[in-house]
């Protein structure tokens, strides 16, 4: 990378500090772009892996979401809800002085990205990237039932039984897991690096609390999540992206889309759920020309 600065340090938000970087090269000059990580309780890591190549047209900021990663894990359980990730991200942007950018949520990331916008009708966002959308918990889950059910029986019957007795923290549950996150999360193996070296990073209490035992059961506090009815009220440049595997399937990524005004859909027909890592040079070109084609839109249109 040529004279890549980097910048980290720590901010406050509501509950406590959080941490962030943000890349640029020398002489990049497009408007800074902002990631929010998946899970909820992941960390930026495997983003950052791969995203930090744009570093070289914009800044892009990276930050472990309150509880995980490098940030401040408070144990205060009320923190984890929606409102409050919607606070942190205007809290962080308000700090670096982010008053013009773009924004691209992974998984529960769109969640985050999608409630901000709506909510706040903030100013100065060029665009959004919806990348591998849950955007309706109950259609997440409708779209996970049916992919369990293409799973081998006894695989299928693990996770029933486990689900039913409430033993989901089981090894035989996590055994079943892995089956489906082979085939709807990374279809990379071996596994990538980063994957492991992050997971010890992420906060298991968090996903508990706001999402459930598993990516197909969902429990916690986001079980009724839903902004399809608000979709329409986002105003900007929009791109939903997700794997022809993905557990965000085609279908439910197109609809959202659907929903969205002059919104835009790209599926990668080798990956699942992180694109990013299984298609990184066709996620990166997707990204890029979409974020290219807004500022070149908006730069001839002020």
């Amino acid at each position: 990378m040529h004279n890549r600065r980097t910048e980290e340090g720590f901010i406050d938000v509501p509950g406590g500090k959080v941490w962030y970087t943000r890349l640029s090269e020398e002489g990049a000059q497009g408007i800074p772009l902002v990631v929010l990580h998946g899970g909820p309780g992941n960390t930026h890591g495997p983003l950052k892996s791969e995203l930090e190549a744009l570093a070289n047209e914009r800044p892009v900021i990276f930050y472990d979401q309150l509880g995980s990663g490098n940030s401040e894990r408070p144990t205060d359980v009320s923190l984890w809800k929606t409102e409050r990730f919607v606070e942190e991200l205007a809290s962080i942007r308000e700090a670096l002085g982010l008053t013009e950018m773009h924004l691209l949520g992974h998984s529960w990331g769109t969640m985050l990205a999608a409630s901000y916008l709506i909510e706040r009708k903030p100013e100065g966002v060029y665009s959004v990237i919806f990348s591998s959308p849950c955007l309706s918990s109950e259609m997440w889950k409708q779209d996970a039932d049916r992919l369990i059910a293409q799973l081998p029986d006894d695989v299928q019957a693990t996770i029933k039984l486990h689900e039913e007795q409430g033993t989901t923290d089981s090894e035989e549950y996590h055994a079943a897991m892995q089956v489906y996150y082979d085939r709807h999360v990374v279809r990379l193996n071996p596994v990538p690096e980063i994957l492991k070296i992050s997971r010890p990073k992420s906060n298991g209490e968090i996903y508990m609390t706001m999402w459930g035992p598993s990516e197909f059961c969902p429990t916690g506090n986001l079980k009724h999540y839903d902004v399809t009815p608000q979709l329409h009220e986002i105003a900007i440049p929009s791109l939903f992206l997700c794997g022809r595997y993905d557990e965000a399937t085609p279908e439910s990524t197109q609809h959202y889309q659907s929903l969205v005004p002059g919104a835009e859909l790209h599926v990668f027909e080798e990956s699942s759920h992180m694109g990013y890592l299984e298609e990184t040079d066709a996620y990166l070109q997707t990204v890029r020309q979409f974020l290219q084609k807004v500022e070149a839109y908006r730069g001839t249109h002020q």
